[in-house]
């Protein structure tokens, strides 16, 4: 993509068919661990896209419920040169140096507004001057999805209490989809997805996530999509690791849903990566009640710093081989002495912010 305009038409296309023909994948990961209550507070940041485009694809419920939230609407070109004209930079954004060429590290939301699907001129700069997309995950590739479903298949289902599995398909229904159209695999899963789906009433759809986008984006001019991580990597550090934890984390992830707590969190979460606020989301464990416990601590420590070494290690071998990468995942990701940047400072790159 590097010297050639961004097709931003021909994307629109791209964008309008996506959203349109949903769902996109059958199954993914996005986790449940040890205890839903601290991992749903972060489940914005750590979710795979996957996971909430599957659920934004799941069947509506019947008429009987009239509060539903809106639905994502395929943008016509009017709206993407409408979003165009009003581009702003979110999220953050570093240029990385090393070998003599750049990389560029950019923090990702999950869910987003449909006049967002345009990139800020700083980000639409960094996917010009790169040849290939990095994701951890990339929610477009046919092959992740077969992938996730194949390992999902091998891994146990855990029974839930009848009133918990109560409790859950009243959240399913509140946010209009089916029990039997969500129910693409353990209900841990099934409530983090919910916990992408609470920001639809204020406007925030996964269908208008970071990476959904980017990659779409990506491959209509072109450019390489890869995945820092495999799907077993993934799942091996965001499902719960044994059944008892499960059921644990599908009530605490259903406690904080039905108190509203999750979708304060999510709201706040949204503003900071609107404005590109890393000191905010620097400072995340300090608002979002999720690191209260030594376990809830330690599953930080699992999902995010045992996860960053293995991403910037792949990072590395791309800009290694040449290539000028955009490599955009989580935002919680980049921020911290663990985060990407730092730690790609720490193997001899300069790390410049540039939003």
């Amino acid at each position: 993509m590097r010297n050639r305009p961004l097709a931003l038409v021909g994307y629109s296309r791209v964008a309008s068919k996506l959203i349109a023909n949903r769902p996109l994948v059958d199954l993914s990961v996005g986790a449940g661990i040890c205890g839903g209550r601290t991992f749903l507070r972060y489940a914005l940041m750590l979710i795979t896209p996957l996971l909430a485009l599957c659920f934004v694809g799941a069947a509506p419920v019947s008429a009987q419920t009239t509060d539903c939230p809106p639905t994502a609407q395929p943008p016509s070109e009017a709206l993407f040169r409408q979003a165009t004209d009003q581009a702003n930079d979110r999220g953050l954004l570093w240029r990385i140096r090393k070998d003599g060429h750049d990389s560029y590290l950019y923090g990702t939301l999950h869910v987003g507004r449909s006049l967002w699907i345009a990139p800020g001129p700083k980000l639409a700069a960094a996917l010009r001057a790169s040849d290939a997309l990095a994701l951890e995950l990339d929610p477009l590739d046919p092959q992740v999805q077969a992938t996730m479903r194949a390992s999902l298949a091998q891994r146990p289902e855990v029974a839930l209490p009848a009133a918990l599995r109560q409790r859950l398909d009243q959240q399913l229904a509140r946010e209009c989809l089916t029990a039997m159209a969500a129910d693409l695999g353990p209900a841990e899963m099934q409530v983090m997805g919910l916990a992408t789906l609470v920001g639809r009433r204020a406007g925030y759809d996964p269908s208008f996530g970071s990476e959904v986008l980017l990659s779409a984006m990506a491959r209509q001019g072109g450019m390489p999509v890869l995945s820092l991580e495999t799907v077993d990597q993934q799942l091996d550090a965001l499902l719960a690791p044994d059944a008892a934890q499960a059921v644990q984390a599908v009530e605490e992830g259903l406690d904080d849903l039905e108190s509203g707590r999750q979708a304060r969190v999510l709201l706040a979460t949204v503003k900071a990566w609107e404005q590109s606020d890393a000191a905010a989301l620097e400072n995340y464990a300090a608002w979002c009640e999720c690191t209260d416990t030594p376990l809830a601590r330690e599953q930080m420590h699992r999902l995010l710093d045992q996860r960053n070494p293995l991403m910037a290690r792949a990072i590395d071998q791309l800009h290694r081989e040449g290539k000028r990468v955009l490599a955009a995942v989580g935002s919680l990701h980049m921020v911290g002495p663990r985060g990407l940047p730092a730690v790609l400072a720490k193997q001899g790159y300069t790390v410049q912010r540039l939003q």
